[in-house]
């Protein structure tokens, strides 16, 4: 008897796996819709699939992803770190070969960071 093993890996968790690890990138405010609407959930939390485009063919995957930026951070940079960030981590994860990660920057976000006071 031949049985051949396959495994598949679903769009939504390598979009997901690539919208968080956009976001672990120091500059990064939050990813986009490609309306140009920030994305949250209901509960006001980031969807974690949304704002980012996958096309998968066999074991390749291509990415695209729209974020914000925050201001004061070179704009060129954190996007060079998004696609580094996003590459690595997909490879390293699912053992597919990604081709190519475009980063769309479709803003600047201006609100400042509010610090959690300890108690």
């Amino acid at each position: 008897m031949n049985v051949k093993n396959s495994i598949h890996i679903a769009e939504e968790v390598v979009a997901s796996v690539a919208s968080l690890a956009a976001c672990e990138v120091d500059g990064v405010s939050s990813l986009m819709s490609a309306g140009g609407a920030q994305i949250s959930d209901r509960r006001g939390k980031r969807a974690p699939t949304k704002g980012v485009k996958i096309q998968i063919t066999d074991d390749t995957a291509v990415i695209d992803v729209i974020l914000l930026v925050k201001y004061g951070y070179n704009v060129r940079t954190v996007a060079e770190k998004v696609q580094e960030n996003i590459k690595q981590t997909l490879e390293s994860m699912t053992g597919m070969t990604v081709i190519a990660v475009n980063v769309r920057v479709g803003g600047i976000s201006l609100k400042k960071e509010t610090k959690k006071k300890s108690k």
